[in-house]
C-alpha cells in the first residue's frame, strides 16, 4: 500500500495507519499553501492523533494568517478547540431505504426527546435539490448518525455522506455516531473500526443513545482534585489540572524524551499523582495525541515533550526549533549527525530530541525515525523545502 509492504497479520493496523497518513497529508496540501499576501507567511499545520476517533488539527502563524486560513476554508475554524456548544443537538440520520424501518423508529424517538432530526422523509419535498439538501442536512448538523447494517455499508451514497461527516469531525464541528443493527462490530469498515459503535436492538438501546447525544452521563459528580493537582495549575499549559499533571510527570521522569519513555500502568500512575483512576483516564484522553494508550499501558508520544517542555525544563523547544532550523537553511556545512548537533549546541539527548518532534510533528524535516537510533529520536536531522517556508516566515 502506497509502496510500501504490508504484514498480513497486523493488516487492519497497517490499513489505518495509512488512512490516517493520507488524511495528515491531505490537511496539509490544503492548508500548508494558503500565503498572507502582505507578509508571505505559510502556516505550520500540527496534525495529532492515533486513529480518527483522536484525530486533531492546529494551525499556527500570525493571528491574520490564522484568520486568513479560516477564511479561505469557508469559515470553519481550525483550532482545537472545537465550535461552541449547540442549545440544541441537530442530528443527520445517513441510512439506505432497505432500512426505512428501523430508521424511522429511530428518527421518532429521537425527535420526541428535544433532538432535531434530519431526515430525508421530512426535510427533503418535492422539487428540492437532493443534493443541496442533503449537503444543508450535513454541514448544519451537531451529531452525525451513520445507521450501518448489512445493507447500508455497501451503498455507495451513504459512504458519500460519511466521508463528509469524518471531514467535519476531524475538524470538530460535529460528532459522529456509527451505530450498528444486525452488523457485528467485526464487520465494520477499517475506517470505522477505531470509533466506539453502539448496537441497537431494544428500545433501550436508542434510549441509552439519545442520553449519549444530550450528553447525560451515568458518572457521580466528581469532587474536587487532590491538592497536589490544584498547585500544578500555576503553569498555564491550557489543559484541565488533571492532565497538566500528567504532563508534568512525563516531562519530569524521562531521560531521553523518546517515544514510550518512560512506560507506565494506568492504575500506577494515578496511585503516583494522588488521582483517581477516573480522572487519570479523562485526562490521558483529554492529551490523546501525546500519549498512547496500549492494554492499559501508557507509553509517551514525543510530540508531549515538543509541547510541554516549556514549561517544566529549562527551555523553550519552540525557540530551539526555530534556531536550528535557521541554522541547518543558512550553514550548508551544518551537521546532520545528531551527535554532532547536541555538541555544537551542548545539549543533550533530551533537548535535541525535544526539538526533533517539534520537527517531525510540522513536516519540517525529512522523518528518519527507525529502531536503533536512540539515545536520539532520529537518524539524522535534514531539512525540507517546509523547512525553508517556516524560518522564512518566523524570521
Amino acid at each position: 500500500m502506497g509502496g510500501k509492504a504490508l504484514d498480513p497479520s497486523n493488516l487492519k493496523d497497517a490499513v489505518m495507519a495509512s488512512v490516517l497518513e493520507s488524511v495528515r497529508e491531505h490537511i496539509r496540501e490544503k492548508v500548508g499553501n494558503i500565503r498572507d499576501p502582505d507578509t508571505g507567511e505559510f502556516p505550520t499545520i500540527v496534525v495529532r492523533g492515533n486513529s480518527l476517533d483522536d484525530l486533531k488539527i492546529h494551525v499556527e502563524g500570525s493571528p491574520a494568517l490564522v484568520a486568513l486560513v479560516n477564511e479561505r476554508l469557508g469559515g470553519e475554524s481550525m483550532a482545537e478547540t472545537g465550535a461552541a456548544p449547540e442549545s440544541h443537538p441537530r442530528v443527520f440520520i445517513s441510512y439506505t431505504s432497505d432500512d426505512i424501518d428501523i430508521a424511522r423508529r429511530v428518527a421518532e424517538a429521537l425527535e420526541g426527546a428535544g433532538i432535531e432530526v434530519w431526515w430525508d422523509k421530512w426535510c427533503i419535498s418535492t422539487g428540492d435539490c437532493l443534493r443541496q439538501k442533503i449537503d444543508e442536512g450535513i454541514a448544519g448538523c451537531t451529531h452525525f448518525l451513520a445507521l450501518l447494517t448489512p445493507r447500508s455499508i455497501k451503498k455507495p451514497w451513504v459512504n458519500q455522506e460519511m466521508d463528509a461527516a469524518l471531514v467535519r469531525k476531524l475538524n470538530d464541528q460535529c460528532r459522529f455516531l456509527p451505530v450498528r443493527h444486525d452488523l457485528p462490530a467485526s464487520e465494520l469498515p477499517p475506517l470505522l473500526s477505531g470509533i466506539a459503535s453502539a448496537a441497537i436492538t431494544t428500545g433501550a438501546d436508542i434510549a441509552q443513545l439519545i442520553n449519549d447525544i444530550h450528553g447525560v452521563t451515568r458518572k457521580p459528580p466528581r469532587g474536587p482534585a487532590p491538592a497536589a493537582v490544584l498547585t500544578s495549575q500555576a503553569s498555564q499549559t491550557g489543559y484541565s489540572a488533571a492532565a497538566n499533571t500528567i504532563a508534568r510527570y512525563f516531562v519530569k521522569k524521562s531521560k531521553d524524551g523518546l517515544f514510550g519513555d518512560p512506560i507506565c500502568e494506568v492504575e500506577d500512575l494515578a496511585k503516583e499523582l494522588g488521582l483517581s483512576v477516573e480522572d487519570t483516564e479523562d485526562a490521558l484522553h483529554e492529551l490523546s495525541g501525546f500519549l498512547r494508550i496500549s492494554t492499559g499501558s501508557v507509553l509517551v508520544e514525543g510530540a508531549l515533550f515538543a509541547e510541554f517542555d516549556r514549561y517544566w525544563k529549562a527551555w523553550n523547544t519552540a525557540d530551539d526549533a526555530l534556531r536550528l532550523a535557521a541554522d541547518v537553511m543558512s550553514d550548508p556545512k551544518f551537521p546532520d549527525n545528531c551527535e554532532e548537533i547536541a555538541k555544537r549546541y551542548e545539549w543533550e539527548p533530551r533537548r535535541l530530541n525535544s526539538t526533533t518532534y517539534y520537527l517531525l510533528e510540522r513536516s519540517l524535516i525529512v522523518d528518519y525515525q527507525g529502531i536503533g537510533t536512540a539515545p536520539w529520536a532520529v537518524f539524522r536531522i535534514v531539512g525540507n523545502q517546509n523547512m525553508r517556508r517556516f524560518v522564512k516566515s518566523r524570521a
